[in-house]
């Protein structure tokens, strides 16, 4: 893993991610130590034997497995199928509340509305069911989903990454076996992108702007779905102010807001009988609005009234499609969502649920506006039946500040895959969850998304107009996935050509309809997400541009153990008392920082330990695996690897890291001794001097790096790093509290020429 100089430059907590392989647990792993003595961890039974190699590997990451019945795995889905109402579909199956008012309709007949309704079924049964359901979900990058995590699933496989092959080889300690076979059988696709650093590129941007259209599709679905459900309440109020609405929806979302930081868990099961009470009563409302209003509307699932529709209305029927959008809105966040839960739940939730829900209240709508046609401006509260419209309009506010709920944990879920990418500036990132880890919360991320809601409803207050802002992000996120699933399907599943092409064909073809009708939007609210997106994407680009910088300078200056040796050989280098952590990313090899310091101190402590820290996908790391160590082949040179999980808590304190690290190494050297021939008085003189450092002073040395930016750079270079050292000098600490005491903690800054 490749770092930004030094143990407190972590950029390659992304490599370690893509390089963990959870299946290894039941592998065997070589632990390399010096070329006379090595062992092999064996994960069953921990035992060590002797190997030989020449360098430090880290083991494999531990897994946590559970045995448990059938039964009770039916029932725990069961009851995250139900928990996903409140979380995964809130944006979705609350979408009846502003889809008829965000069209722009001009007396419209009953033809007209049943082409409509005819659009939004195959809509909801194409890309809800077919596409998200039965397709994307499957596209998981370990248990992740999204736009960012299709890309990352694509370069964990392929050698299609911006980075070249070599140098993730370099940077990561696993291999995915995918990477590695069928060379001859990759298919044309695989090998220009391989060849194509524009293409590469180009791909790295599709993904971008996925994530930062997710981003703002988080901002727009509170506001419009808050908004729209508080809208109800002028009805019967006429003399409540436009203005007032507003303030009223600000302030709900403001609560939402405040409540994130007790994690989706909690959240989720206290909404989903909000959820489950709204996608229960709609579809009954719409029941009794087909039997009273218009029995016949399910005449209108044949496809040929589409047809009808676009050739009566034409250009006007098109730009309609801008509001039509508006119903598969929240569609990507059931896929965003994955990490918070599992395939098996959003599916079954969706499937039984959601979508039929979603059928029966659009035809229940549109029966009402086929015989009240003018009515569509309101087109929710008007067909809701007079002596349930208290209930309903209470249920529909509650499940409008739900829905918000859904893109609110999308956003989380999508911030912290591009933080541990390293595509996005680190935010302090919280799981919410000891059992589940794609379950997080970012105070800084969450803070943002209020200020930027509040400012959307007040700013524009008008739901038409947020509505036309809201089309764009939902139509370009959708074709963005679509690509990207693509070439998911070509390239990793290898699915057969015929398939590809008609998947290809009938998803790109629909949603490039229906972007290209929203794109028209873009002067009346469109530009919203735009400028959005584009400030977001700017912020990833120069991020991602930085850390590249910093990565291709550390692969071609690190320290290998035989420039090591030279250094300390060299006249005037002496090897001073104490015990010296001296924290870094690189695993093959050294960081620079480490000659830096060298040649500047003219020293090294006796005893130095080259500490990585290792953030794995598991809840808790077990006591015996959390550290390991390795002797490197020079007196008094140690590696240790620090390894943590996402629900493990590294505010250890200084002494206690040095104790345990002590004694781990005592350990290390005793089963050393055993597997070789040396004397028992050796080894007990290593640990003696090991104890004489501790005694000596303990110092904990961590880097910290900035670029200098020559004369030679072109303008272009200058402007991206001076903005990427101020995001870097703004951001947080990528090496985690270890409760270290200061006076302990010794910075080395160094330079990188640009």
């Amino acid at each position: 893993m490749v770092g930004g100089g030094g143990g407190g430059e972590q950029a390659g907590i992304g490599q370690e991610l893509r390089a963990a392989d959870p299946a290894a647990n039941k592998r065997e792993f070589v632990v390399n130590v010096e070329s006379s003595c090595s062992f092999s961890l064996n994960s069953d039974s921990h035992l060590l034997t002797p190997r030989n190699s020449a360098f430090f590997v880290p083991p494999p990451p531990p897994t946590t497995t559970t045995t448990q019945p059938k039964e009770r795995g039916r029932w725990e889905t069961v009851v995250l199928a139900y928990k996903t109402l409140g979380v995964v579909f809130g944006g979705l199956v609350t979408s009846p509340l502003y889809v008829y008012p965000s069209m722009p309709l001009k007396s419209p007949s009953e033809q007209d509305y049943l082409g409509i309704y005819s659009i939004m079924f195959w809509t909801l049964t194409l890309i809800g069911v077919v596409k998200y359901t039965s397709i994307a979900l499957k596209a998981d990058d370990q248990g992740e989903g999204g736009t960012f995590a299709l890309y990352s699933l694509l370069c964990r496989n392929m050698n299609i990454g911006v980075l070249s092959s070599k140098q993730v080889q370099t940077n990561s300690s696993f291999s995915h076996p995918v990477l590695h076979e069928g060379i001859e059988n990759k298919s044309r696709l695989e090998i220009f992108f391989e060849r194509s650093i524009v293409a590469r590129r180009a791909l790295l941007f599709i993904a971008m702007l996925g994530t930062c259209m997710l981003i703002g599709d988080g901002m727009l679905t509170p506001a419009i779905s808050v908004l729209s459900a508080m809208e109800g309440i002028r009805a019967p109020f006429p003399s409540v102010s436009k203005s007032s609405v507003e303030a009223l929806s600000a302030v709900v979302l403001v609560v939402l807001f405040l409540l994130q930081k007790f994690g989706t868990s909690r959240v989720s099961f206290m909404f989903s009988p909000i959820m489950g009470a709204w996608t229960l009563c709609t579809p009954l409302v719409g029941i009794y609005s087909i039997i009273q209003h218009y029995p016949s509307i399910f005449k209108a699932l044949s496809p040929h009234y589409i047809f009808h529709f676009f050739w009566r209305n034409g250009k006007e029927g098109w730009l309609l499609l801008g509001g039509t959008v508006l119903c598969i809105t929240g569609s990507e966040a059931l896929f965003a969502d994955l990490g918070h839960f599992n395939r098996s739940s959003i599916q079954i939730a969706f499937l039984l649920t959601i979508y039929p829900s979603l059928v029966l209240t659009y035809a229940g709508q549109t029966a009402y506006l086929i015989k009240n046609p003018n009515d569509h401006d309101d087109g929710f509260y008007k067909f809701i039946p007079t002596t349930i419209y208290w209930p309903i309009f209470i249920i529909a506010t509650l499940a409008a500040v739900v829905a918000s709920q859904s893109l609110i944990s999308a956003t989380f879920s999508v911030i912290k895959q591009s933080v541990i990418l390293d595509y996005f500036p680190r935010v302090k990132v919280v799981h919410t969850s000891s059992n589940k880890e794609g379950e997080v919360y970012s105070p800084e991320v969450n803070y943002i998304l209020m200020i930027l809601c509040v400012a959307v409803i007040l700013i524009f207050g008008d739901g038409k107009n947020i509505g036309n802002a809201f089309g764009v992000v939902v139509s370009l996120v959708m074709l963005i996935t679509t690509i990207l699933l693509t070439l998911v399907m070509i390239m990793i599943w290898r699915t057969p050509p015929w398939l590809v092409a008609i998947y290809l064909f009938t998803f790109f073809t629909m949603e490039g309809v229906y972007s290209s009708a929203v794109l028209s939007k873009i002067p009346e609210g469109g530009w919203i997400p735009f400028a959005i997106s584009f400030i977001l994407a700017f912020i990833m680009f120069g991020w991602f541009y930085g850390r590249q910088k910093k990565i291709e300078y550390e692969l071609t200056h690190k320290i290998d153990l035989g420039r090591l040796g030279l250094l300390l050989s060299e006249p005037g280098i002496q090897r001073v008392p104490g015990l010296c952590f001296f924290y870094s990313n690189i695993q093959d090899g050294l960081t620079p920082i480490l000659g830096h310091y060298i040649k500047n101190m003219k020293s090294l402590h006796k005893v130095t330990i080259f500490t990585t820290l290792r953030y794995l996908l598991v809840p808790k790391v077990a006591a015996h695996e959390r550290i390991v160590v390795n002797k490197l082949g020079l007196e008094g040179i140690y590696g240790c690897v620090i390894q943590y999980g996402y629900a493990d808590s590294l505010n250890l304190g200084g002494d206690d890291i040095v104790s345990q690290v002590t004694d781990s190494l005592q350990g290390y050297l005793q089963n050393c001794s055993r597997c070789l021939t040396s004397e028992h008085h050796e080894v007990q003189e290593e640990i003696s001097a090991f104890e004489e450092a501790k005694l000596a002073g303990v110092v904990h040395i961590r880097g910290k790096t900035r670029f200098y930016i020559g004369k030679n750079c072109s303008w272009f270079e200058r402007s991206m790093l001076a903005f990427y050292e101020f995001m870097h000098s703004n951001c947080r600490s990528a090496l985690p509290a270890l409760g270290v005491p200061p006076p302990h903690r010794i910075e080395v800054g160094m330079l990188y020429e640009a």
